[in-house]
């Protein structure tokens, strides 16, 4: 069997990546009649967080389309039998699981091999995903443009997105960054 195609898509806190990557979910599973897919990282440890999973499902929902959410912020390779070539995944988002790894490891973050262990299993996860499924849509953020201070924990985050961006982006088929609402295509040929 194929693999599934790989699209990217990052960018800032707001920036309308999130609805752009539902906008291209839709678009896909309407040409090939697939299945919808859903896996949201996010955790309500807040009230801002909160509204902001509300307002995702909300836009789900409004939609008109069936997706199936898949809530799923922690060991993600648990599920990545669960979809099928006929599958639309969109999984939202990189960054968010990476902080929920990070910090379910307590100290454990501060291991170099633990480090290399995390992101091979993200990559893995992400591999097994896009073997399984007709496409696969990862969304991400930006946050590597501000200055990362002398924080150790912020600093092992930063590494380990960087290298996971730079991976994820080279396995991509298309990669976009989204900037005020406007998807800029960096990597594919234009749709």
């Amino acid at each position: 069997m194929a693999e599934g195609s790989l699209i990217f898509i990052s960018g800032g806190v707001r920036s309308g990546k999130s609805s752009f990557a539902e906008r291209t979910a839709a678009e896909l599973a309407k040409k090939t009649d697939g299945k919808l897919h859903y896996i949201a990282s996010g955790k309500a440890y807040d009230p801002e967080m909160e509204a902001r999973i509300q307002r995702h499902q909300d836009d789900r929902e409004e939609s008109g389309l069936s997706w199936t959410t898949w809530e799923q912020p922690s060991a993600l390779e648990e599920i990545s039998g669960s979809f099928n070539y006929q599958d639309i995944i969109l999984f939202d988002c990189l960054t968010t699981l990476l902080n929920n790894e990070l910090f379910r490891a307590e100290d454990g973050w501060k291991n170099r091999g633990f480090q290399d262990k995390l992101s091979s299993d993200i990559l893995r996860a992400i591999s097994e995903f896009r073997q399984r499924c007709r496409s696969l849509i990862v969304v991400s953020n930006e946050v590597l443009n501000e200055p990362i201070g002398e924080n150790e924990l912020v600093f092992a985050y930063a590494k380990i997105l960087g290298t996971l961006h730079r991976n994820i982006i080279e396995m991509a088929d298309e990669a976009y960054l989204v900037e005020a609402g406007i998807p800029i295509q960096m990597k594919g040929e234009p749709a």
